[in-house]
Formats: C-alpha cells, sequence, structure tokens
C-alpha cells in the first residue's frame, strides 16, 4: 500500500480531482502556500500496482509531478473505496504487480549501500569465496554469495539505462568495475597469504579443484546463469516481489567467478585466470544487458524532456555506456562461442570412443574441457576424462585414443589425461 501526496496549482486543481473522482480513489485536500501561489497538497492511499496508471493520468491532466510528489509506505488503509481499488489492482481486470518508474529508481538506489559497507562486504564475500573454492566446499562458496551486495550497483545500471540517468548509470558501473576489481585483488593477495605460509600446498593445481574447474571454462550455460540472474533482478525491482534472493543469484553469477580470477593470478596458471576473466565479463555484461531488457519490456521509459539536440546530448552518456558494453561483451562471447563449440567437439569426441564396443565396460563420468582461449595465452588444449572401469581392467591406450579422435576435432595442440576410478560388482541371487 503506497500514500501519495502531489502539490496542485489552483490552475490545474479541477482537471486532477476530476481524475481521481473518475476513478473512484477517496482523497484529502490541505491548502498549501509555501512559495507564496495558492495551490492544494493533495494525498490519497493506493494499491502498489496503481501508483504507476494513477500518477500517468494525472499527468496527463496537465499535473506536474516534478514539483513536489512523495510516495511513501503505509501498512493498511481504511477509506470508502479502498476495497474496490484492491480488488481491481490486484485481483481484478486491472491487476499488476509493476511499480511507477519514481519508485523503481528510488528502489534501486536504495539498494546501493554506502560506499564503505559496499566495498567492505564485496571484500568480506571475495575472501570467504576464495576459501571455498580453495577447499572445493559448496556451502562456503553460496555463503559468499548472501553477503555480497552487489545486485545494487547491477539494477542501478539497468533503470539508468531504460530511464536514461546518467548518473545512476555512471555510479553503477563505478560501483560494479571497482567492487569486482576489489574482490579480484582481494582473493588474490588471499590466495597468495596462503600460499606463502603453506597453508595450501603451493604446488597445487588449482585447476583440478572442482569448485574452481567449473569456473574457468564459461560455457553456454554460464551465459545462461548470468542472463537468468539479470532478468529475475529487473522482475524482482519492477514488481511487489521481494528482490533479496535475486541479490543471491546475482551474486553467483560474479563473486566466484572475481574469486576464481584471484587465485589464478596467487597461484599463477594463466588459464586459469584468463578462463575465469572471461567468465566474469561475459556474466556482468549479460546482467545487465538481461535487466534493462526485461525493464524495457515491462514499459519502463525516459520521462518526457528536451527534444532534438539537448535530448541528444542527454542520451550521449547512455550510448556510450552501452557501446563499452557491447564492446566488452562482443569479446568475451567470442571467446565464449570457441568454448561452447569445442566443448561440443571435445564431448562427441569422447562419446563415439567410448562407445565403441573394446570400451563396452568403461563408464563416462565426466569430460573437462580446458578454456579455450584461441591461443591467447595458451596454445594447448587440456582435456581431462574421467571413466570407471572394472577393477580387473586395464586400458593403457585410451588416453592416445581420446587424443587422436579430439586431435581430429580440436585445433593446435592437444594434451589428453584420463582418470580411472576402479568399480567392482557383485549380484547375488537366491
Amino acid at each position: 500500500m503506497r500514500l501519495i501526496q502531489v502539490r496542485v496549482p489552483e490552475d490545474d486543481r479541477d482537471a486532477v480531482l476530476g481524475v481521481l473522482d473518475d476513478e473512484d480513489i477517496d482523497y484529502v485536500l490541505t491548502p498549501e502556500a509555501s512559495d507564496g501561489d495558492e495551490a492544494t497538497l493533495l494525498e490519497f492511499p493506493l494499491p502498489t500496482q496503481a501508483v504507476d496508471a494513477a500518477l500517468s493520468d494525472l499527468r496527463d491532466a496537465g499535473l506536474d509531478d516534478d514539483e513536489y510528489t512523495v510516495v511513501g509506505n503505509v501498512e493498511t488503509a481504511r477509506t470508502p473505496n479502498i476495497d474496490e481499488l484492491e480488488n481491481r489492482f490486484i485481483t481484478g481486470n486491472d491487476e499488476d504487480d509493476s511499480v511507477a518508474s519514481e519508485e523503481i529508481r528510488t528502489k534501486a538506489l536504495g539498494m546501493n549501500p554506502n560506499p564503505l559497507p559496499y566495498y567492505a562486504m564485496t571484500l568480506l564475500s571475495a575472501v570467504v569465496a576464495t576459501a571455498g573454492l580453495l577447499l572445493d566446499s559448496p556451502a562456503l562458496v553460496v555463503g559468499s554469495m548472501v553477503i555480497a551486495p552487489q545486485v545494487g550497483s547491477a539494477m542501478t545500471v539497468s533503470v539508468g539505462f531504460v530511464l536514461n540517468d546518467r548518473d545512476m548509470i555512471t555510479d553503477g558501473l563505478r560501483s560494479q568495475v571497482l567492487g569486482l576489481g576489489l574482490a579480484i585483488v582481494g582473493a588474490a593477495a588471499f590466495g597468495w597469504a596462503l600460499k606463502s605460509a603453506a597453508f595450501v600446498p603451493p604446488a597445487l593445481d588449482v585447476a583440478t579443484i572442482k569448485q574452481i574447474s567449473q569456473r574457468i571454462s564459461p560455457g553456454l550455460l554460464s551465459f545462461v546463469v548470468g542472463i537468468c540472474a539479470g532478468a529475475a533482478g529487473a522482475f524482482g525491482l519492477a514488481t511487489a516481489l521481494p528482490v533479496s534472493l535475486v541479490g543471491v543469484m546475482i551474486a553467483a553469477a560474479l563473486i566466484p567467478a572475481a574469486a576464481a580470477v584471484g587465485v589464478g593470478l596467487a597461484w599463477g596458471p594463466p588459464g586459469v585466470a584468463f578462463g575465469a576473466f572471461v567468465l566474469l565479463v561475459v556474466n556482468a555484461v549479460g546482467i545487465n544487458v538481461a535487466g534493462s531488457a526485461v525493464l524495457w519490456y515491462l514499459g519502463y521509459r525516459p520521462e518526457d524532456g528536451p527534444t532534438g539536440a539537448e535530448r541528444l546530448r542527454d542520451a550521449t552518456p547512455v550510448v556510450a555506456a552501452a557501446l563499452l558494453l557491447l564492446a566488452a561483451f562482443a569479446g568475451a562471447g567470442l571467446l565464449t562461442v570457441q568454448q561452447v563449440q569445442t566443448e561440443n567437439a571435445v564431448n562427441e569426441a569422447v562419446q563415439g570412443v567410448v562407445e565403441q564396443d573394446r570400451y563396452s565396460e568403461l563408464e563416462l563420468v565426466d569430460v573437462q574441457a580446458e578454456f579455450d582461449d584461441m591461443g591467447l595465452v595458451d596454445e594447448s588444449q587440456n582435456v581431462t576424462v574421467v571413466v570407471s572401469r572394472p577393477a580387473d581392467r586395464s586400458y593403457p591406450g585410451l588416453a592416445k585414443t581420446i587424443g587422436s579422435r579430439v586431435a581430429q576435432r580440436v585445433d593446435g595442440k592437444t594434451v589428453v589425461e584420463v582418470e580411472f576410478t576402479e568399480r567392482q560388482r557383485y549380484v547375488a541371487r537366491t
């Protein structure tokens, strides 16, 4: 439930009150003359879902809501027609969960904490995520997502794009870049300290840790996570639905990837850091683009303002930010597409070998293709295959067979490593 307060000049009073009377909205009038001009302070309660439509009708009637408009929260309201309004906008034909443009701007800005807690919580979440990655602990990685504050900056950028608010775009992008940069630096420093103090073996191949290996080879599924996170954040922000849980989803697409970049920098394998960085860029851009697209689809648009040269000048920062995101997405997206193609080729090659009659007793457990950076960092392509075999059987030529098949589909030097897990099977009969 919302309580609306607007200052209505005397010249617009009859038209504004006519709109409220036509919609059966109950209101209270109070004389007001703070600036020396006669006016009326108009106050009326509305269901949250009705605010946008009501303010739009009032603007059409001549109300300048930039002069004085306050939208506040109220626990409950009892007026003669409030039940009818609730039936119309909550359960009736005018049902709509969307909130007003003014409110969505306020909600997005309110989700962005002050710089000190924002960067402090980002750093803490990166440290927790780094510990979770190195310990291969999904619980700790999830915990890092819960305390990460990235949802505010992400939604600020999306709202800024659809409302053409340059300040929101600038603030949101700055918070994202600096926050994620701090997360990378914090994760790298924490990882280097653990490595130097031998709390974690310096010779550890971090790419073999499952929680890390999942974040150094960005593919189609990773991209889908970023898109869905941004879209969910926009739906939560633009409706009366809670947005707190959506923040965890957005953090899931960003913080573990940033921590993986730091771990790669601390331990040295360039492919780890580069692959995780590409994943981070793809997810960050995907969140911003998806959030903006959903808000635009829901009907949020820039407010009417200047036209011609002034409007073009005002839109310049938005266009520049959009081009920057597009360029980042194009570069990272190209590498992601290459990785998807490599993964498909490797999976098909491995599957074709395992399905041969001579390997009928093998069971494929996992296939992991290292990030294909198109030779920018590492010219070789490493593939790890995990298979289950009977305890009394050995397959000494399996790696060579798989390597030959993969080399036919993947360009460049290919290194195939096969890991065996033994199994015993006994069938009891009575």
